[in-house]
């Protein structure tokens, strides 16, 4: 296991790099869009998930391979990499520095290792099943905060308008709750903060496998509830992590 995240923390940095030069020329990208107007993709995604494609196959040639940007194959180790190369491209484009990279690896019980790297801050966030929540190889365990009233929860927004009406409509019931809500656009940074107690806690319905596979693991290993959130049409299904106890108040608030 220390093998594999040693190789996703490799493949993370080295994507990092490469996105950090191609945030300093943002305004040279080609931009396409995915699944609506505001769905974004653009020649750094593509080339970061491109370069993490190579390294990993190079490395690991039996394994499997699931990526944002397209990569599907298939392998025969029982082993699979899940790979968000850049999670947070609108921010990126538009010259906000609030992005990452996510890569993780699976087997069928679940993720064995992931790391999250944000490579404006070099902040390298890991974990393995069976080990602690890392930030830069130091061990951390979550504030584990609990009051509901003082509490300081982040979440996101989808892309489609109908979703988006019913994402601000449940923001506004429990915005008088709470502290405050931040959205700040990086499902993996929202996960890993929360973690760290920059956030006390994260929830987002219509989630993909490749924005959560290695952030949830380490709110995992930091001592936080993840908690599994069904599809609420028109939104699909999603994650909540907070403390036991915050979970458990925050949980009937989202429905």
């Amino acid at each position: 296991m220390t093998e594999l995240l040693a190789l996703a923390e490799s493949v993370a940095r080295e994507a990092g790099a490469q996105l950090r030069e191609a945030f300093a020329r943002v305004e040279e990208l080609r931009i396409a869009t995915k699944s609506s107007a505001t769905d974004l993709v653009s020649d750094a995604d593509l080339a970061a998930e491109r370069l993490i494609r190579e390294r990993l196959s190079a490395a690991r040639p039996d394994d499997a391979l699931l990526g944002e940007e397209g990569s599907d194959v298939a392998g025969t180790s029982g082993l699979r990499w899940v790979v968000d190369p850049l999670d947070g491209t609108v921010n990126f484009l538009f010259g906000i520095p609030q992005w990452c990279v996510s890569v993780a690896v699976e087997d069928d019980a679940g993720v064995l290792a992931g790391v999250v790297f944000d490579a404006e801050r070099d902040e390298l966030w890991a974990a393995t099943r069976d080990g602690p929540a890392t930030l830069n190889g130091a061990a951390f365990d979550a504030p584990g905060r609990e009051d509901l009233a003082t509490a300081m929860v982040a979440t996101g927004f989808g892309y489609a308008p109908e979703v988006r009406r019913t994402q601000a409509a449940l923001v506004s019931r429990l915005l008088p709750e709470v502290r405050d809500i931040r959205r700040l656009g990086a499902a993996a940074l929202d996960l890993v903060w929360t973690a760290a107690g920059r956030y006390d806690a994260y929830f987002e319905r219509g989630l993909n496998h490749w924005d959560v596979a290695a952030g949830e693991l380490v709110c995992a290993r930091a001592g936080l509830s993840v908690v599994p959130l069904p599809p609420s049409p028109p939104s699909g299904a999603g994650v909540l992590v907070a403390s036991a106890r915050l979970a458990s108040a925050l949980r009937p608030l989202l429905d």
